[in-house]
């Protein structure tokens, strides 16, 4: 089990504060989530994931009348945002500080919640998905029933791309995959290098504490354990290969990540080969160094430029 209180807090303000509702009418805005109450948490159960929430919210709004340039604020309520009832179906109410400006409060009751109805899906899916990563563990079935699963029927084979690679302690194959993947950063070479060696810099893309030896045989953790590993070779601007397993896999289970990084002009290419992931983590594992990695790193660098501006 998992405590996703915390993390909810931050996931709700980010998806919620900042969105903008404009209409005919005019244009708001919801400002500060004043008011934050309640808890969510996630379990791993005979590799079923379930989730719990509740939550009592109340955010603040502001906007301006299209015709008059008057402006008028009030506050948008959600009273009990639970796994017992869908999105949809769940209560928003719409307040406005007294005075006239009711056109701004329609908009809000119609656009607005619509857009925090979209705002509410993108914290759940993150809950999901984001939050969740790594805490499916695998069920032992009995070594027969491995044997049995893996055996194929005689004149099929598999995708050219699936390899089998066993398994000591339990002596069964698992079927495995290698991802390729290319990405393109606004970074040179050698400061891209960095934010997959320098422990600040992978606690910031990865908003998480994290263990960074990047030496030879040097340990790595992230993602509060959902990701660890061991660092086997390392060229300075120009190459790193990793041990590098998910919770979620089979014990003692590791993939061969390697990370080439190729200068060009004003920018770098990341080229990341990934062999080994388990067949059916593949679209996981191709997730998770897209939108865990990839995706955060983009925003790292453009906030590093910005501060620079």
């Amino acid at each position: 089990e998992r405590d996703a209180t915390s993390w909810s807090k931050r996931k709700l303000k980010e998806v919620l504060e900042g969105l903008v509702v404009e209409g005919e009418a005019g244009r708001c805005e919801i400002g500060d989530l004043k008011h934050v109450e309640g808890e969510a948490s996630c379990n791993s159960r005979k590799g079923k994931l379930i989730i719990f929430y509740e939550w009592n919210l109340r955010l603040s709004w502001k906007g301006t009348v299209k015709e008059s340039g008057e402006k008028h604020k009030g506050s948008v309520e959600i009273p009990n945002l639970s796994e017992e009832n869908e999105v949809d179906d769940t209560e928003i109410n719409v307040s406005k500080k007294k005075g006239e400006g009711d056109v701004l409060k329609d908009l809000m009751r119609t656009e607005g919640t619509t857009k925090v109805r979209e705002a509410l899906r993108d914290y759940l899916k993150a809950l999901k998905t984001e939050f969740t990563l790594g805490m499916i563990l695998p069920t032992k079935a009995p070594v027969g029933q491995e044997l049995a699963t893996d055996r194929k029927p005689s004149g099929s084979t598999m995708q050219d791309s699936v390899t089998s690679q066993s398994l000591d302690m339990v002596g069964v194959k698992i079927p495995t995959v290698r991802i390729h993947m290319r990405e393109v950063f606004n970074s040179p070479a050698d400061e891209l290098y960095s934010i997959f060696t320098k422990k600040e810099l992978v606690q910031k893309f990865s908003k998480c504490p994290a263990v960074i030896e990047a030496e030879k045989g040097g340990k790595l953790q992230m993602f509060e354990g959902c990701v660890s590993g061991e660092y086997t070779e390392l060229v300075p601007s120009q190459r790193i290969v990793l041990k590098w397993r998910c919770r979620s896999w089979p014990d003692e289970h590791y993939a061969t990540v390697a990370l080439n990084f190729q200068d060009l002009v004003a920018q770098s290419e990341l080229e990341l080969e990934c062999k080994g992931v388990p067949v059916s983590h593949e679209e996981s594992t191709r997730q998770c160094w897209k939108k865990q990695y990839f995706e955060e790193i983009h925003i790292l660098l453009q906030q590093s430029k910005d501060n620079m501006e």
